[in-house]
């Protein structure tokens, strides 16, 4: 629906969710996270979707929180807003067993700027920017950005970025390693759903346990995670998609992956 806060379309494998509320810069509301959230429930449950694409609708990928919805005495409230809307999304975005791109089509802010830090390969167009700026309204990066940023780009940038709220362009997040890609921005949504695509035909039963065991590494040991390296490439093993990349290589063919 054209008037939908999220728009969804089919793309051979992959899932393109379009943040639709240009009008407002696609800032969430309550309806939009909720939505946002069956989006990627329906990602997971369909075998036949194996990538997902997120991007914006118009000049901005996310403002982050509508706080006219915030601030609304007869709204949710930041603690439900957090809890129910964005730690949900973040969630879903890590767990989903699916390669999950993100095309930050213009700036990303707040809670924006973290989801897309969630997503497994952010692409941004050239005149895109993320900004980090809760500090700006005496509010603490939510959306799992603490988590995020950090280890992305180090303790000292995260730091200051969060607590000066700076603009950072689409290159200067490329260079810290906040980012995959930029692309120009007329080029930005056809690049990311070639590399949306390309993930969606390889073998995506093994792409999504390397994301299983990424989501790992974050807590473990050494130790434990070369324990659970083992174990998880015995079950990598035991699929389709090994037998089929074997079987297509030692006979010099393409691999026909399914996923499973």
């Amino acid at each position: 629906m054209e008037n939908s806060p999220i728009k969804i379309s089919v793309h051979d494998a992959v899932l393109k969710i379009i943040l639709n509320r240009p009008d407002k810069f696609n800032s969430f509301n309550r309806e939009m996270a909720m939505q946002l959230q069956q989006a990627l429930d329906r990602a997971s449950g369909d075998k036949s979707i194996r990538a997902v694409l997120i991007t914006g609708e118009g000049k901005a990928f996310c403002a982050g929180q509508d706080l006219s919805e915030a601030v609304d005495p007869n709204g949710p409230g930041i603690k439900k807003i957090v809890d129910e809307h964005y730690n949900p999304v973040i969630k879903k975005i890590r767990s989903l067993e699916k390669p999950v791109v993100c095309a930050v089509n213009g700036v990303a802010a707040g809670a924006g700027a973290n989801m897309a830090l969630a997503c497994d390969v952010v692409m941004a167009g050239s005149s895109a920017s993320f900004i980090q700026a809760f500090s700006k309204i005496g509010l603490i990066p939510d959306s799992g950005g603490t988590f995020m940023l950090p280890r992305l780009i180090g303790w000292q940038r995260a730091s200051a970025l969060m607590m000066l709220g700076d603009k950072v362009s689409a290159d200067e997040a490329l260079k810290m390693g906040m980012i995959y890609k930029v692309a120009e921005d007329a080029n930005l949504q056809e690049n990311a759903m070639a590399v949306a695509v390309t993930l969606s035909l390889m073998a995506t039963k093994a792409i999504g346990l390397t994301k299983k065991l990424l989501n790992e590494s974050f807590f473990n040991s050494l130790e434990k995670q070369l324990d659970r390296e083992r174990d998880v490439q015995a079950e990598a093993a035991d699929s389709f998609d090994y037998n089929e990349g074997v079987k297509a290589f030692l006979e010099k063919r393409k691999p026909v992956f399914k996923g499973e």
